[in-house]
């Protein structure tokens, strides 16, 4: 693993369509095949990226290892038709339906819940 901090941090706005969101790049990380970084919250949730040589596990298991880490992951649909993985903080719930609120953003499916991968996989082909 190769750290490259960026200081200071770069600044730039991002998103918000209620007040503008200033996002602090601080810097990068350089992976090897079979590496991995762990990001970790001030309350012990975990978020787990691993490098493998054909790209990257971009997340821990979504209906597994995620939730045991605090997090809830989501597909959500910007205004403008774009898609996102978020990542919601079990316990901050309303910091997290605020920000969707003020965004103009919206939940396709929380893609934790068993019944909508289990449909997601019906849709595509996959048995159960």
């Amino acid at each position: 693993m190769k750290l490259i901090p960026i200081c200071p941090p770069r600044e730039f706005k991002a998103g918000g369509l209620a007040k503008p969101i200033v996002i602090k790049d601080c810097g990068r990380i350089e992976l090897a095949p079979d590496e991995q970084v762990t990001f970790i919250t001030e309350k012990g949730g975990e978020y787990d990226i691993a490098r493998k040589a054909w790209g990257f596990y971009a997340t821990p298991s979504l209906n597994g290892r995620l939730k045991q880490f605090g997090l809830r992951p989501a597909l959500v649909k910007s205004p403008t038709g774009r898609y996102y993985i978020f990542l919601q903080e079990i316990g901050r719930e309303g910091e997290f339906n605020n920000y969707l609120e003020s965004e103009r953003q919206r939940i396709v499916c929380w893609l934790d819940d068993e019944a909508t991968l289990a449909e997601i996989g019906r849709l595509f082909g996959q048995s159960a």
